[in-house]
């Protein structure tokens, strides 16, 4: 029986690209034209199935006028996995799709019925992670039939915004994933009927289950479910039935002209400024406009591009001096030109100018608060934005850059630079190097302003005496004429947290900081650094000076911990080490002033409310 059944499925229409035939095979249980007509009143219109009510979309430009590209939308829910069972396959199973994806990104979907929280496994996806496709499934026949699912993979990395026509069978014992009519993975770790949640959602364009809703963003054409499994020919078969789609659109997907980046500022100097963005077509002429006032009458008109990412260096500037700028997209042939907001920019200032500069760390996986805090550091005008680490969740993930990181904190990194440093949740990624334009080589760094110098340092990496980073600061501390002394690196020396470096309601062992820094503070010491500035904890803590490694009261390093930018909070320990001067769980930025000799420092809460500050003194 199941031979006869692929057999036939070999010579049928499974996509809109064959030839047509006559219906000599098994009809779809589900299927879905993603084009024009068949969307009406609000819903696409299934060809088999429930019709669906869609996310945001625009649609394809191919000649055939097929398909929908998905951005910032939502998951199309197509009904209750419990009231669609005799509409979902119960063994056997070919899922066919024409799709591209223009972010890749942990968890996403084209397809899906499942639920996946933790130890709960069950259902069924085609999807994809930041840069491979992939089948994913639960069966009755894996163990105990608890539900334990096999992500397989493809072994070729997908380009972003190209069209592929993905495929994935299962015949009750063998699992096999398909690209562009070829085998790509297989394997046999389930076996039996398809394990299927009792609750949870059908969903198109994304990713669902009970707590987790990750919309597609990128092109669907059509999509289709049978109940047997095809063969291999049949797969083949139908990717050279729909490879005129190729065609059509290029080796790309035809995406609208736009900004995918708006544009931002990095390592500003005196008589310099680096503005950067990312477009959707990198390829395309831009020109960066820029000038004394809002004529913007002075223009670059080639940037160098790494990756998507373009980026335009403006020299000759003047120091402590206002400019404005906005970068154009130069039109398709059928199109209009796309410009950025005008915005302003200040170079850094002459030696003893006063300045203030704005501390938000940890903004990962908080859009919300972190567009927030970074709304009112704007507010407050500072000359740069500091970043102690941990910018994303999840570093090798373009959509957490993308739609979370750039996207809420807009406002204050398309008008001041910002100068991070890379945390453990970068996973020194290479989007981290792509979106930024630094000294190399780029995981440490150091920049000044006014009379300020600042020492940036990547803790993930050795730093212990003879390390690259070790022998580097040394030098450059000591031949810093610089009057203040700031050294920015994600994890902290010193820390009161609750169990980061000890669980302090378990016992009362702990090292109340991370060894790898810690290992630096001899240079701190040596070198009068005034402050180190940290991230890793998402709480407030300030120590009071310390030297050799104890407190003082005078002449000694402060050590602030402003991991309150988005990250889950953390609570301090139970008793409070003789280091540690204030403690504050809460969301939160910083803003530092300094005028000559005197430094004025304040952290302000998620409603922009004061709640810490103290002042310094060169020589007190």
């Amino acid at each position: 029986m199941r031979a006869s059944a692929s057999l036939l499925l070999c010579i049928i229409v499974m996509t809109s690209p064959l030839p047509a035939v006559a219906h000599d095979g098994p009809d779809p249980l589900l299927h879905w034209s993603f084009k024009n007509r068949f969307f009406k009143r609000g819903l696409l219109q299934a060809q088999k199935g429930p019709d669906v009510k869609l996310g945001k979309f625009s649609l394809s430009r191919g000649e055939s006028k097929e398909g929908f590209l998905f951005a910032d939308g939502v998951t199309a829910r197509v009904g209750q996995i419990a009231k669609m069972m005799k509409q979902l396959p119960a063994r056997e199973f070919t899922i066919s799709t024409w799709a591209s994806v223009h972010q890749g990104r942990r968890w996403g979907g084209i397809f899906s019925c499942l639920e996946d929280n933790s130890e709960f496994e069950k259902g069924l996806i085609l999807g994809y992670s930041e840069s491979q496709f992939y089948i994913a499934l639960a069966t009755a026949g894996t163990d105990d039939g608890d539900g334990m699912m096999t992500y397989l993979k493809s072994r070729t990395s997908f380009v972003p915004a190209r069209l592929y026509h993905l495929a994935a069978t299962y015949d009750g014992r063998e699992l096999k994933l398909y690209l562009n009519g070829k085998l790509e993975a297989v394997t046999q770790e389930q076996s039996g009927d398809i394990l299927y949640p009792k609750t949870g959602t059908v969903g198109l364009a994304g990713y669902i289950d009970s707590n987790e809703d990750h919309p597609h963003e990128g092109e669907i054409l059509n999509l289709r479910v049978y109940d047997h499994c095809a063969l291999a020919q049949a797969i083949a078969d139908e990717f050279e039935g729909g490879k005129h789609l190729l065609a059509e659109r290029g080796p790309e997907l035809n995406l609208p002209l736009a900004f995918v980046v708006k544009p931002y500022l990095q390592f500003g100097e005196q008589t310099g400024m680096t503005v950067m963005w990312e477009s959707t077509h990198p390829d395309r002429p831009a020109v960066l406009r820029y000038g004394v006032d809002e004529k913007v009458a002075q223009r670059i008109e080639k940037a160098s591009v790494s990756g998507a990412v373009s980026e335009a260096r403006i020299n000759g500037l003047q120091p402590d001096t206002q400019y404005f700028y906005r970068v154009e997209l130069t039109p398709m042939p059928d199109g209009e030109p796309v410009l950025s907001n005008l915005r302003t920019f200040r170079t850094a200032p002459p030696n003893r100018t006063p300045f203030s500069f704005a501390v938000i760390s940890d903004t990962q996986g908080n859009p919300k608060v972190s567009g927030t805090l970074a709304g009112f550091a704007w507010e407050q005008r500072p000359s740069f934005l500091l970043h102690p680490g941990d910018l994303v969740s999840e570093g090798p993930v373009k959509n957490e850059w993308v739609s979370e990181f750039f996207a809420t904190m807009n406002p204050v990194v398309s008008r001041v630079p910002f100068f991070p440093v890379l945390g453990n949740h970068e996973r020194d990624a290479q989007f981290y190097y792509d979106y930024m334009s630094l000294p190399e080589p780029e995981y440490y760094y150091t920049f000044r302003w006014s009379n300020a110098q600042f020492f940036m340092l990547d803790t993930n990496k050795e730093l212990g005496p003879g390390s690259v980073q070790h022998a580097w600061l040394e030098r450059v501390l000591r031949e810093s004429t610089a009057d203040w002394k700031f050294v920015c690196h994600h994890h902290p020396p010193y820390s009161s947290d609750e169990n980061d470096f000890g669980n302090l309601w378990k016992s009362n062992q702990s090292t109340h900081g991370d060894r790898r820094p810690r290992q630096l503070t001899d240079l701190y010491d040596k070198h009068g650094v005034n402050i180190v500035f940290n991230g890793h904890i998402h709480s407030y803590e300030r120590t009071w000076p310390i030297r050799a490694g104890k407190p003082v009261d005078r002449q000694g390093t402060i050590y602030l911990i402003t991991g309150g930018g988005g990250g889950g909070l953390e609570r301090p320990a139970p008793s409070r080490p003789g280091f540690s001067n204030y403690v504050r769980r809460g969301h939160h930025y910083c803003m530092i002033h300094i005028n000559g000799r005197l430094l004025e420092y304040r952290a302000y809460d998620l409603e922009d409310r004061m709640f810490d500050t103290f002042s310094l003194r060169l020589g007190d």
